[in-house]
Formats: structure tokens, C-alpha cells, sequence
């Protein structure tokens, strides 16, 4: 048993093992979205960084959030559109192990950053006076990076719990690679991979307590002002919207994970899957991109002034 236990060097991913007619179709549509997915997020990347008026706390946070876009998705796609094309799919269990990292520590600076921008729009509009001394460039340096920080702790902790382990199976049901379903593939129980793991989750849980206590706030904040009541259109919706669509879709992976959800067909459960890797990074700078009216402005003036100039 230990021969065959040291053995193991690669993981299949199993959630392929179902039947695809049209694999380049299916190639090609997730190409486009990758290329989607960084043209749509440079494109607010680049504007904010090269437009000073932009340099404000709310843009700061948006501009996080397109990078962690990119670098979320940078663990999947590759990956993804490789086997999409090839007939085994494996993966290398040190590869394993850091696209796990990648796509979880890519979601838990999502939240983070979430949650920063929830906390820039209560100060913002719920104690304007303090605005500037709250969130001064000082601050909000440090914010941001304790909003990286902080995940990358958390799942080189998660990852470390199971890194050491010799593993008795090597088919992973899913089309990437989650440290859950890794630590299940181990030969001996443990119940670091499981206590560390539910922290995290909690600790997580923990920042959608903290953003809907903000959004209390706000609401009713913006009842008593139509000033207050503009800036929370303006500004707060777009962040509503982004929290919608990364929490749903992460629930939507939470209960493929832990449910199997076996009555639905195996393309229905892996667009379950991806879809935390899908639509957050196309729709956030989309929302953020036409809702913000400065940001707007500055988008067209960027694509628009700065391409007639290579005419």
C-alpha cells in the first residue's frame, strides 16, 4: 500500500470525464472570455492608473479588485483551456497545490477588498467630515495590503496542513483543483485540514457580517439626505451589484462541493464551478465601468483620445 501511496505524483481531474462534442467550440468561447476578461480589467486598470484625478480611495479599491481579477483567473484558464484540447487530464500534485492557492486566495481578496469598499463608502457618506483623515493615502496603503496579505496567510496556512500528506487516491471530481477536496484524497485523517479550513470560512463569513452591518448603515444613512441618497446610487450600487455576484457565485460552488448536486448534468455542475471564475471578472469593471460617471468619462477619454493619437 505505501508503494503505490509514494507512488502518486499526478492528480486526475475527473470532472472532465463526461463526453465533449465540441471541444474547440468549447475552447474557443472560454478563450474569448479569458481575452474578455483582461481586456475589460486592463482597461479600468490602466485608466485609473494613468488619470491622477482617479488616484481616490474608491478607485484605489477598484483597481485592486481588477488585478486580483487577473490573477485569480491566471490560475484557471491556462489550465483549463489545456485540457479542454487534450485527452488526459492531469495535473502535477505541486501544481495542484498552487492553483489551489491561487483560486483561493484570489477569493478571499475579493471579499477583503469588498469589504474595504464597503467600509470607504460608510465613512464616505455616514461621517464625511472625518472622510479624509480616515482614509488618507497612509491608510489606505495599509488596508490594501493587509487585503492581500492576509489571504495569502491564510491559505499558505490551509495549504500547509495538507502539503505533507501522502495521498491513497488521486481523482479529483472537479475540472481545478480546491484544497477540500486534496485533503480528501489523503490516506490518514487529520483535523488540521479541517479546523483550518473552517476558520477561514468563518473568518470570511466574518467580512459579509461586517459588509451588511455597512450597508445598514448606509441605508438608512440615505433617508434622511438626497445628497447621501445620490452618492449611494451612484456610488454604492455598483458595489451591491459586485457583492451579489461574487457571493451567489460562491455559494454556487460552496453547494457543489459539499452536495455533489448529483441530479444535474456534469456540464451544468462544472459551469457551477466556474462560474466564480467567469462572471466576477467580466461584470465588476463592466458595473463599475458604466455606473461610475467620473470613471466613465475617463474610460472613453482614454480609449477614444488616446487611440486617435496612433492615427
Amino acid at each position: 500500500m505505501m508503494d503505490n501511496v509514494s507512488g502518486i505524483s499526478m492528480f486526475t481531474l475527473s470532472g472532465f470525464s463526461g463526453t465533449f462534442s465540441h471541444r474547440v467550440t468549447f475552447f474557443l468561447l472560454t478563450l474569448l472570455c479569458y481575452c474578455v476578461i483582461w481586456l475589460v480589467n486592463l482597461i479600468i486598470l490602466v485608466t485609473i492608473i494613468i488619470d491622477k484625478t482617479l488616484h481616490e480611495p474608491m478607485y484605489i479599491f477598484l483597481c485592486n479588485l481588477c488585478i486580483n481579477g487577473l490573477y485569480g483567473t491566471a490560475g484557471f484558464y491556462p489550465k483549463f483551456l489545456h485540457d479542454l484540447l487534450s485527452t488526459r487530464h492531469l495535473i502535477s500534485i505541486p501544481g495542484c497545490f498552487l492553483q489551489g492557492f491561487v483560486i483561493h486566495s484570489s477569493a478571499g481578496a475579493e471579499l477583503s477588498l469588498l469589504a474595504l469598499m464597503a467600509y470607504d463608502r460608510y465613512v464616505a457618506i455616514c461621517r464625511p467630515l472625518v472622510y479624509h483623515s480616515m482614509m488618507n493615502t497612509k491608510r489606505v496603503g495599509v488596508y490594501v495590503f493587509f487585503a492581500w496579505i492576509t489571504p495569502f496567510f491564510l491559505m499558505f496556512i490551509s495549504t500547509g496542513t495538507t502539503v505533507t500528506s501522502k495521498f491513497c487516491g488521486s481523482h479529483i471530481p472537479k475540472i481545478y483543483c480546491i484544497n477540500l477536496l486534496i485533503s480528501k484524497l489523503a490516506c490518514s485523517a487529520s483535523i488540521a485540514p479541517v479546523v483550518v479550513p473552517a476558520f477561514n470560512y468563518t473568518f470570511y463569513v466574518g467580512h459579509a457580517v461586517f459588509i451588511v452591518w455597512t450597508y445598514f448603515f448606509l441605508v438608512r444613512s440615505c433617508q434622511s439626505s438626497k445628497e447621501n441618497k445620490h452618492k449611494f446610487m451612484q456610488t454604492c450600487l455598483p458595489h451591491l451589484f459586485t457583492l451579489i455576484i461574487v457571493v451567489g457565485s460562491l455559494l454556487f460552488d460552496l453547494l457543489y462541493m459539499r452536495f455533489g448536486l448529483q441530479e444535474f448534468s456534469e456540464n451544468v455542475k462544472n459551469f457551477m464551478s466556474m462560474e466564480i471564475l467567469v462572471i466576477p471578472p467580466v461584470i465588476n469593471p463592466l458595473i463599475y465601468g458604466f455606473r461610475l460617471t467620473q470613471l466613465r468619462k475617463r474610460v472613453s477619454h482614454v480609449i477614444f483620445c488616446r487611440g486617435s493619437e496612433f492615427r
